[in-house]
C-alpha cells in the first residue's frame, strides 16, 4: 500500500466501506473530529459511587478516574457527550476507549473486562450515531476507536539509576494492544486511532499489533495517528521532533498523522507546518483550550480556537479538526464552521528519497554526497569496543558512540555478534542505554547482526526509523520473504547483502544478478519502499596478491552503476573498511586506499557506507606518490600495482600515526608560553585553561600573561594573517582562543585592581544610526583585536551623540563606522559634521557595502578635518590603524591628496553628465504593446502568511556572498576543489556552515516568517497604484524614472512600467513580499559573543543572512505558480541564482528603488510587522538583520536595472508627487543626485 491514499489496481483500499467513504470525503472536504471525553465526565462530578455502578460496588480497588468503566457503570452520559459533539458537527467521534488495555486497566485490577469495556463503548458511539442520524439523514458519521499510549514508556527508564531498565517490553505492549484492537474491531468500529503519543516505540507497538490483527482478521481499517508534542521545545517526551515521528510511522500507510493535547492551537503552529511539509497521509490536529491556567481550567474560547483553526485551514496545515483537553461541543461547533469552506489540503507526494530517524530526521536527498555510517561500536571489527562489551564497561563503551556521532557519523551501527556473550540480552541492554542518551540517540540506529533473533530483539527497542544490517537469500527465498516482511512490520530499512543459496556474489554479474532477484521479491510481491532498500553488492579486500582479487574494487563500482540505474530508489552501501583489509596496522595506506575507493565509489553511484567517520582521509591531500599508487590498484591499471603499493607501504608503516602522536606530544611538552601560542594559531580551545593557568601561576601578575604569552601568539596570528598565510576564518578561531584566555584572567585581575595594559590603541566600532548590520563590523573587530588593538564595539543603531560621547569619555584614538543601507551614507557625513563640531581631531574609519572610497572622500572628507579613511575590508583595517596610530603624517597626507584628486575627477564628471528633461525620459520609457497583453492573475487577492522550515530553505542558499563574508574570494564550486590554502579554507568554512544548518534543523534554532500577497495595480505615469479586491485605491508605490542620456536606443526605465497604465483599462496585479530568518538569529549570535565565539557568533550572522535571501528565492518560487505564469517552469535553483525566471523582484533601497521609504509603504500594505515581527528602523533599515522585502512584477518584459543619476527637475517631481519637501527628497536620494543640493 503506498503511503499516499489511492486506490490499487481499482481495488478499495479498506475492507470496510465507511473506511472508503472517508479516503472520498477527505478529499472534497475538511472533516471534524469531536472533543474531549475526559474532561467532558470531569464537568458530571461524578464520585466514586457513580464510577463503582450496582456491578462493581464490592470492587477491591477505588475506580474513582477510571472513565472507561463509565461506558458499563455510566453509559447514559458517555452517550450523550459523544451525542453533544455530533450535534456540534463532529463527523468522528472516538470510542471511550482510551485506557481499555490490560496494562492501563491493571492500575484498577480491571485486565479481565477489557474486551467488554472496549465493545460496550463502540456500541455506545454507533447508538448515539443512530439517534443523531434520524434528524441529519444525508450525513455519514464514523466511530474511532481510541486507543491510548497506556501509562508506561517503553524508550524511558523510571529508574534514575539504571537507565537501561525498562518497565514495560515491546512485547507486552504488543500483546496488550493486539487485544484491544480486536475488540475494537469486533465492536464495528471504522478507523482506529492511536492517539496521544508520547513515546514513538509505544506506537510502534500499537502499530504492529494492529497489523498483526489485520493479517489474522483478513480485514484492513484506516488508521489514525496522533502524537503529542509535550512542550515548546518542538519534541515528544521521548525526545522525538515531529518529521522523526513520521519517517517512525510512515509504514503504516496511516490515514493521517497529527497532533493532539499538550499544546493550544497556536503553539502548534509550528510543528503542524512541519508535519504539512514531510507528510504524504492527511493530517488532524484537535489542541488544548489553550495551556492549563493555574486553577487547573483552560482559558481559550471557541471563537479565539475557532479564529486560529481558521487561519490554519487557510494555510492547509490539517484535514482532520478537533478538540482536545478543556474544549467543548461549542468549541467543536465554532471550529466546524471556521474551517468549512476552505479547501481541503492535498497530501504531498510520496518522498522520494530515503528516510531514517532518531530522536532527530534523516532525510539522504540530493544534498547529501555520501551518508556515513560510524563502524567503532561494532564488537567484530572494533577490538577496544569489543573488549569494553566483554568487560560489562558499557559506560565507557557509549562514549565511543558518541565519539562516532560527534565525528560526523550520519548514522551509528551496532553489532555484538560474539560468541562468548549473550549477544541479544546485550544488544538489548546497549540499545537501552544508547536511547537514554540524546546526543546519541538523536541519529538513527543500524542494527547490525547475523542472528534473526539478535535483530528483532534490537528492533523491539527503537523508537526511530532504524535500519537493518542485514538481510540476503542465503537460506532461501522463505527465510529472505518472513524476514523483510517482520522488517516492514517494525518499520525499518534493511540491508540486503549480494548472497543467495550459492554463496557471496564475486562478480559483477553475480552481484547484479542476486540484488536484481531480491528487488523485485521485496518490491513486485512484498509491497517494500524502495526507498528503504539498501544493496550491499560485497566489499572485498584488494592488494592481497591473489589474481582473482585483481578486480574486487571495480566489479563493485560497476555493479553499484548498474544497480542504481536500473532498480529505482535503492541506496547502494558498504563495509568501506574491507576493501583495505590487506593492509591492516598500516592507517596512511588504509587511509588512501579508503578515499580513493569511496572517490570512485560514489562517482558509480554509492551513496552510504559503513566508516570510521573519525578517520577519514581527503582524497585531495593524499600525497601524489602515494595517491598514483592506489590509484593504480584500486582501478585496476597494470600489473605490478600491488607489488609497487606494499613495497611503499613498508616503507612508511604507521609513520602518520606515530607522526601524529610525536607532534601532539611535542607541542604538549613544550613550555607553557609555546603551547599558548601554538593555540593561538592552529584555533584549539581545549587546553585553554589548563595552560593559561600554568601560566598565571608563573608570572608574578595576570596581567604580563596577556602582555606576554599571549599577545605574542596573536602577534603571530597577525603577521602571518598579513602575509596572506592565515585566512579570516583561523583569525577568528584564533580570537576565540584569546577571548577564552582573556576571560580567565579577568577574575583575577579584578581581584588585584590591575586594569591597566598595554594595547596598540584605542578604537571605538559603531554601526550607525537607523542601520542594524554589522557582521562586517565584529570581523574587523575581531582581526583588530588580534593586532593589540583595544576595541569598544557600542553595537548598532548608534545615533551620533552616544558615538561622541562615548569616544571622548572612553579617550578613543579612532572612530570605525559601520553601514549596510544607502540612508547610512548620509548618517555618517552627520558624524563626521558632529565631530567637526565636537572640535575632535582623530582619525575615522568607514567602511561596509554600500560605503566608498569615492562617497567618502566628496561627501564625508570635506566634512571633518581629522583624517577620514575608507576600508575596504578587515585585511586592510589593520595596517591603515597601525599607520594612523603611528602618526605617519606622510600616510595621512597621501590619503588627503587621493582623495582631493578623486573630488576633482567626480566634479567634472558631474559637468559631463546630461540629462534627459523628465518628459523626455518619460517619453522615451519601456515600450510595451498592452493591447496585446493579458496579465497572469494569481490565485487570491489579498495577504498571507508563509511559514516554511529552515530545512526546506536551505537548497537555495547562494553560496557565494558567504565565502565574501571570510574574505575568501574564488569561484564556487570550483574552489571547494582547489589543491590550495583557498581550498581547504573554503571547504572549511563551508563545513562549519554546513554543520551549524544542521544544528539549526535538528533542534529548531529558528523560526522563518514571512508574508506575501497579490493586489490589483495599474501605473499612473511614474507611480503604481495598488487596489483591493473590490479595486479600491489602497497604497501608491513612487518610482523614478533613468533620466541620463543614453547613447543608444535603450529605454529610460522606470519600474513603473512593467505594470500596464490605468488608461489602458487593463486589470494587471503586482505582488509583495517580507521575509525573515528569524529573531532567533540575534539572540543566537549575542549568546556566542557573550560566550567570547566570534567566529560562532559571525557564522549565525552569515547563515541568517543567506537564509533570508534563500527565504526570499524559495517565495518567488512560489509565488510565481500561485500567479500562474509559471507554473510549467523547471529552473534549477542555480537557474534561479542567475535571475533566468520570468519577472523580478526589486527592493526597495537597491539600484531600481533606491528610495528606502518605500518600505513602509510595502509594510503597511502587506501587515509586516503584525505577520512576521520585521520592523523598520528611522532609517528604514529592516530588523531582524537577517530579513528581505520586495515586489514582484510578471510581465515578461520587466528586467532589473540601476536608476542612477536624477536631476533636481525629477527630484522636484518626486517631492511633489510624495508630498515632500525638496530637503527631504534630497537626503533620502542623496546618493543618486545628479547635482549638489543647495
Amino acid at each position: 500500500m503506498s503511503s499516499k491514499l489511492k486506490n490499487i489496481n481499482g481495488k478499495k483500499l479498506f475492507s470496510n466501506e465507511n473506511g472508503n467513504r472517508l479516503v472520498e470525503i477527505l478529499k472534497e472536504r475538511n472533516v471534524i473530529l469531536d472533543g474531549p471525553m475526559g474532561t467532558m465526565i470531569q464537568d458530571y462530578n461524578l464520585d466514586e459511587k457513580d464510577f463503582r455502578g450496582v456491578r462493581f460496588n464490592d470492587h477491591p480497588s477505588d475506580l474513582k478516574g477510571n472513565n472507561d468503566l463509565l461506558v458499563l457503570t455510566k453509559p447514559e452520559i458517555i452517550e450523550q457527550i459523544h451525542i453533544d459533539f455530533l450535534e456540534a458537527g463532529s463527523d468522528i467521534i472516538e470510542t471511550n476507549t482510551f485506557s481499555s488495555t490490560t496494562i492501563s486497566q491493571a492500575d484498577y485490577e480491571l485486565e479481565s473486562i477489557v474486551e467488554e469495556l472496549n465493545i460496550e463503548a463502540v456500541k455506545i458511539a454507533k447508538k448515539a450515531i443512530k439517534k443523531v442520524s434520524l434528524k441529519q439523514r444525508d450525513k455519514v458519521f464514523f466511530v474511532a476507536g481510541a486507543i491510548g499510549p497506556t501509562n508506561r514508556t517503553a524508550s524511558i527508564s523510571p529508574d534514575v539509576n539504571d537507565p537501561s531498565f525498562r518497565s514495560i517490553t515491546f512485547d507486552d505492549l504488543v500483546e496488550a494492544y493486539s487485544q484491544q484492537v480486536r475488540a475494537l474491531i469486533k465492536g464495528g468500529v471504522d478507523i482506529l486511532l492511536i492517539e496521544t503519543v508520547f513515546d514513538t516505540l509505544n506506537a510502534k507497538a500499537a502499530l504492529y499489533a494492529t497489523e498483526e490483527v489485520f493479517e489474522e482478521l483478513k480485514q484492513r481499517l484506516p488508521i489514525m495517528i496522533s502524537v503529542t508534542i509535550t512542550d515548546k521545545s518542538g519534541r515528544t517526551l521521548s525526545g522525538q521532533t515531529a518529521t522523526a515521528f513520521w519517517y517512525s510511522v510512515q509504514h503504516a500507510n496511516p490515514i493521517s498523522v497529527g497532533i493532539n493535547c499538550a499544546l493550544g492551537a497556536e503553539d502548534m503552529r509550528p510543528y503542524m507546518q512541519e508535519l504539512s511539509n514531510c507528510c504524504s497521509c492527511y493530517l488532524s490536529m484537535y489542541a488544548n483550550a489553550g495551556l492549563p491556567n493555574e486553577f487547573g481550567g483552560y482559558d481559550d474560547t471557541p471563537e479565539k480556537m475557532a479564529s486560529i483553526y481558521g487561519e490554519f485551514a487557510e494555510k492547509k496545515l490539517s484535514n482532520i479538526w478537533g478538540g482536545c483537553c478543556g474544549t467543548t461541543p461549542k468549541h467543536i461547533e465554532f471550529i466546524a464552521d471556521s474551517v468549512r469552506n476552505f479547501k481541503p489540503r492535498i497530501p504531498n507526494e510520496v518522498n522520494k528519497y530515503p528516510n531514517f530517524s532518531g530522536l532527530e530526521p534523516l532525510k539522504v536527498d540530493d544534498t547529501y554526497n555520501f551518508v556515513m555510517v560510524g563502524e567503532r561500536t561494532n564488537i567484530t571489527g572494533s577490538p577496544k569496543f569489543a573488549k569494553l562489551i566483554k568487560e560489562n564497561k558499557l559506560e565507557e563503551a557509549l562514549k565511543i558512540a558518541r565519539q562516532q556521532a560527534e565525528s560526523g557519523a550520519n548514522i551509528i551501527d551496532i553489532n555484538m555478534d560474539e560468541g562468548l556473550i549473550d549477544s541479544k540480552s546485550i544488544m538489548i541492554k546497549f540499545l537501552n542505554l544508547i536511547m537514554s542518551e540524546p546526543d546519541i540517540a538523536r541519529i538513527p540506529i543500524m542494527i547490525d547482526s547475523s542472528k534473526w533473533e539478535v535483530i528483532e530483539a534490537g528492533l523491539k527497542c527503537v523508537q526511530g526509523k532504524c535500519i537493518v544490517n542485514s538481510i540476503s537469500l542465503k537460506e532461501g527465498e522463505e527465510t529472505f520473504k518472513f524476514q523483510a516482511r517482520k522488517i516492514k512490520q517494525y518499520g525499518a530499512a534493511c540491508i540486503v547483502m549480494a548472497f543467495d543459496e550459492k554463496g557471496q556474489a564475486d562478480t559483477t554479474e553475480r552481484r547484479v544478478s542476486i540484488c536484481t532477484r531480491a528487488y523485485k521479491i521485496l518490491v513486485d510481491e512484498l509491497n517494500f519502499n524502495p526507498n528503504d532498500i539498501i544493496f550491499d553488492p560485497n566489499i572485498f579486500p584488494i592488494a592481497t596478491g591473489m589474481e582473482e582479487h585483481r578486480i574486487n574494487a571495480t566489479s563493485f563500482f560497476e555493479s553499484t552503476k548498474i544497480l542504481r540505474k536500473t532498480l529505482p530508489g535503492i541506496s547502494v552501501s558498504g563495509g568501506v573498511s574491507n576493501v583495505s583489509f590487506s593492509f591492516r596496522g598500516n592507517n596512511k595506506v588504509r587511509e588512501a586506499i579508503h578515499a580513493v575507493f569511496l572517490f570512485h565509489a560514489k562517482k558509480a553511484g554509492l551513496n552510504m557506507g559503513i566508516v570510521n567517520p573519525g578517520m577519514l582521509e581527503v582524497y585531495d591531500e593524499i600525497p601524489k606518490d602515494l595517491l598514483t599508487l592506489v590509484e593504480d590498484v584500486v582501478l585496476n591499471k597494470n600489473n605490478d600495482a600491488t607489488e609497487k603499493l606494499i613495497e611503499f607501504a613498508e616503507k612508511i608503516k604507521d609513520e602518520k600515526i606515530k607522526e601524529n602522536n610525536k607532534n601532539v606530544k611535542e607541542w604538549r611538552n613544550e613550555a607553557v608560553e609555546e603551547r599558548l601560542s601554538y593555540s593561538l594559531i592552529k584555533g584549539i580551545v581545549d587546553f585553554v585553561e589548563e595552560d593559561v593557568e600554568e601560566a598565571r601561576l608563573k608570572y608574578s601578575k595576570p596581567l604580563e600573561v596577556i602582555e606576554g604569552p599571549l599577545m605574542n601568539g596573536m602577534g603571530i596570528v597577525g603577521d602571518l594573517f598579513g602575509a596572506g598565510k592565515m585566512f579570516l576564518p583561523q583569525v577568528v578561531k584564533s580570537a576565540r582562543v584569546m577571548k577564552k584566555a582573556v576571560a580567565y584572567l579577568l577574575p583575577y585581575m579584578e581581584s588585584e585592581k590591575d586594569n591597566s595594559s598595554s594595547n596598540a590603541g584605542k578604537i571605538l566600532l559603531a554601526t550607525v544610526k537607523g542601520d542594524v548590520h554589522d557582521i562586517g563590523k565584529n570581523i574587523v573587530s575581531v582581526v583588530l583585536a588580534c593586532n593589540n588593538f583595544e576595541i569598544k564595539d557600542i553595537g548598532v543603531m548608534v545615533p551620533w551623540e552616544n558615538i561622541i560621547k562615548q569616544a571622548q569619555e572612553w579617550n578613543a584614538d579612532i572612530i570605525g563606522l559601520s553601514g549596510l543601507i544607502t540612508p547610512s551614507l548620509d548618517e555618517m557625513v552627520t558624524v563626521a559634521k558632529e565631530m567637526e563640531a565636537a572640535n575632535l581631531k582623530i582619525p575615522l574609519l568607514i567602511g561596509g557595502a554600500t560605503t566608498s572610497k569615492k562617497h567618502t572622500a566628496v561627501k564625508i572628507e570635506p566634512m571633518y578635518s581629522g583624517p577620514s579613511i575608507h576600508v575596504t575590508d578587515a585585511s586592510r583595517a589593520v595596517t591603515v590603524a597601525q599607520s594612523l596610530i603611528s602618526k605617519n603624517i606622510s600616510y595621512v597626507q597621501d590619503i588627503r591628496n587621493e582623495y582631493k584628486l578623486i573630488r576633482e575627477n567626480f566634479k567634472n564628471s558631474e559637468q559631463k553628465r546630461e540629462f534627459l528633461p523628465l518628459k523626455d525620459a518619460r517619453k522615451n520609457r519601456t515600450q510595451i504593446e498592452w493591447n496585446d497583453y493579458i496579465p497572469p492573475i494569481p490565485n487570491f487577492i489579498g495577504t498571507r502568511k508563509f511559514e516554511v522550515t529552515v530545512e526546506k530553505l536551505i537548497p537555495y542558499i547562494d553560496w557565494m556572498p558567504y565565502f565574501w563574508t571570510w574574505d575568501i574570494h574564488g569561484k564556487y564550486p570550483d574552489m571547494l576543489k582547489q589543491d590550495n590554502q583557498l581550498g581547504e579554507k573554503s571547504r572549511e568554512v563551508l563545513n562549519d556552515a554546513k554543520n551549524l544548518l544542521d544544528q539549526i534543523v535538528n533542534e529548531n534554532l529558528l523560526t522563518p516568517k514571512g508574508v506575501y500577497g497579490f493586489f490589483h495595480a495599474n501605473n499612473v505615469g511614474d507611480d503604481i497604484y495598488v487596489y483591493d479586491e473590490n479595486y479600491n485605491h489602497i497604497e501608491t508605490f513612487y518610482f523614478l524614472r533613468q533620466q541620463m542620456k543614453k547613447k543608444d536606443d535603450t529605454p529610460n526605465r522606470s519600474l513603473a512600467d512593467f505594470i500596464a497604465p490605468k488608461s489602458s483599462d487593463i486589470k494587471d496585479f503586482i505582488g509583495a513580499f517580507s521575509v525573515t530568518s528569524g529573531k532567533e538569529v540575534e539572540i543566537l549570535a549575542k549568546k556566542y559573543r557573550d560566550d567570547n565565539d566570534d567566529y560562532s557568533c559571525i557564522l549565525i550572522q552569515a547563515i541568517g543572512d543567506r537564509l533570508a535571501e534563500a527565504y526570499a528565492e524559495f517565495l518567488h518560487e512560489v509565488t510565481r505558480k500561485e500567479w500562474g505564469y509559471a507554473e510549467n517552469e523547471n529552473l534549477s535553483i542555480a537557474d534561479m541564482i542567475k535571475e533566468n525566471y520570468q519577472g523580478i523582484r526589486p527592493a526597495a533601497g537597491y539600484p531600481a528603488c533606491p528610495d528606502h521609504t518605500e518600505k513602509q509603504t510595502l509594510f503597511r500594505l502587506l501587515e509586516t510587522k503584525k505577520y512576521t515581527n520585521i520592523r523598520l528602523t528611522d532609517s528604514f533599515a529592516m530588523t531582524p538583520a537577517s530579513s528581505v522585502s520586495g515586489l514582484y512584477f510578471s510581465h515578461p518584459e520587466s528586467r532589473y536595472f540601476p536608476l542612477g543619476r536624477i536631476d533636481k527637475e525629477q527630484s522636484a517631481d518626486y517631492a511633489k508627487r510624495k508630498g515632500w519637501s525638496q530637503k527631504k527628497v534630497e537626503k533620502w536620494l542623496s546618493p543618486n543626485l545628479g547635482y549638489e543640493p543647495s
